[in-house]
């Protein structure tokens, strides 16, 4: 089976590095070719559109940075709705709006291609590792089909229901993502500001029930200053946006993801949109007007 990849940033990459070293022969496409150099020196084939990518595969996986990316690369010009032939299967990993998914499925539906949402959660790390979060929406039969890929690049791979579904459960998860940041970052905060040795603080808190994901692994970060983006604060920020459109749309008040959303924009305001999530930590810091070493 031959398998495409278009999207090759601090994901796409890995995850496409996982499916090449897996055996299976890869073509891959981004608006950046300079990115695809690394996954040609090992072998994948470099295409210059993701039409002619489509051309060459049974299975093409999207991993870009919002809705209108990828509607370009399905339905733009030289995109994949251009050479996709009956029972192409597109499994999109981005994170993107779950009322466009299922517009994107019904129209590649007419050509009879198969469409599977499977947004994942594990950062660079996980996708790195091949460790990821694999939410999957779309017909249960394609997910089956697909199993075995998803198996390369995740190790909790869940079949969440119809198409769009998929995009939902993102939603969640983002939103998880976003308040637990906020709680670790006001709680180092709150630790420098009383003379608590923050490092203390994160060990200890780690292992008890007010431990997550986000304190584990960010907390370090948080405390050395390292802001480097495993993701990026300008795509969670995106991110909330379809969390909270899905709250809109349910008419379910949101008032935590509001509020982190509001923060996370701020650090956007402050030059932080290209660091990582845990670069929120800065917005607390000049709120309460803590100086950093």
């Amino acid at each position: 089976m031959n398998i495409g990849y278009i999207g090759l940033g601090i994901m796409g990459s890995p995850m496409a590095h996982n499916l090449l070293k897996a055996g299976y022969p890869l073509f891959v496409y981004n608006r950046t070719p300079d990115k695809c150099e690394p996954l040609a020196r090992e072998g994948a084939v470099v295409c210059d559109s993701p039409a002619e990518v489509t051309d060459r595969v049974e299975v093409v996986f999207i991993n870009v940075t919002d809705t209108t990316a990828v509607e370009q690369i399905v339905f733009g010009e030289r995109g994949i709705h251009e050479t996709a032939a009956p029972g192409l299967i597109v499994i999109d990993n981005s994170t993107i709006s779950p009322r466009a998914t299922c517009q994107f499925a019904h129209r590649l539906r007419e050509k009879q291609v198969g469409y599977l949402d499977a947004p994942v959660s594990g950062g660079d790390i996980g996708a790195q590792q091949g460790a990821l979060a694999i939410m999957v929406g779309g017909e249960k039969s394609l997910f089956e089909k697909c199993r075995p890929l998803f198996d390369i690049l995740g190790d909790n791979i869940v079949h969440v229901g119809p198409v769009g579904m998929g995009q939902t459960c993102k939603a969640c998860n983002q939103l998880f993502c976003a308040l637990h940041m906020l709680a670790c970052c006001e709680g180092i905060a709150l630790a420098k500001k009383t003379g608590l040795d923050p490092e203390t603080m994160v060990n200890v808190v780690s292992s008890g029930a007010g431990g997550s994901w986000a304190l584990t692994h960010l907390g370090p970060k948080i405390i050395h200053d390292d802001l480097a983006p495993g993701f990026m604060i300008d795509l969670l920020a995106k991110d909330l946006n379809f969390t909270l459109e899905l709250a809109r749309d349910e008419r379910l008040p949101l008032p935590g993801a509001a509020l982190a959303q509001q923060l996370f924009h701020a650090a956007q305001a402050a030059g932080l949109g290209q660091k990582g999530t845990q670069a929120l930590t800065r917005v607390l810091e000049s709120l309460g007007n803590i100086e950093r070493p």
